[in-house]
């Protein structure tokens, strides 16, 4: 082992501790795809449902915190919590190591990198990409909140509760 790669395995947690961050308006298929696969890789993921006043919500936090609970109900290494302010400050306050955050186009890579780098500047908090899995990538929150709107049957898009 070179130097620098013992440097940087002594540098890693021993716990390793993910703060998934969103408004999950509603919470899909998709953001429980990354929940899932996130637990290969982190020994406990948190669920962070925060209040953002630029989107306009279709659920209420609590709503979409209970719902979260009961479709992760199973998973006992995720936590679901709700969050103000910088999602820094609140992975700092649960002892998150890393941020973790979906990708599912180019557009989300563009954002998702700059906000890494600025989380990472501020605080040295490192930020984890999963790309969605390619069935999943065409789902998002505001395509569901459309089709509910508008009378459709969100089901498939949503994940089964426990």
């Amino acid at each position: 082992m070179t130097q620098k790669s013992q440097t940087i395995q002594e540098s890693l947690p021993t716990t390793k501790v993910a703060i998934y961050p969103g408004t999950f308006d509603p919470f899909t298929i998709g953001h429980l795809s990354i929940v899932e696969r996130a637990l290969a890789l982190f020994d406990k993921v948190i669920i962070a449902v925060g209040h953002n006043d630029a989107k306009r919500s279709f659920q209420s936090v609590e709503e979409r915190l209970d719902h979260i609970r009961r479709a992760t109900a199973e998973m006992p290494r995720v936590e679901v919590i709700k969050y103000d302010g910088l999602t820094v400050d609140c992975a700092r306050e649960v002892g998150a190591n890393f941020i973790l955050r979906g990708v599912r186009t180019v557009a989300d890579y563009e954002y998702e990198r700059n906000l890494a780098y600025a989380n990472r500047n501020i605080s040295g908090i490192e930020t984890v990409l999963l790309y969605t899995l390619p069935e999943h990538a065409y789902i998002s929150s505001t395509l569901v909140r459309d089709l509910r709107r508008n009378g459709y049957d969100t089901s498939q898009y949503i994940p089964a509760e426990k």
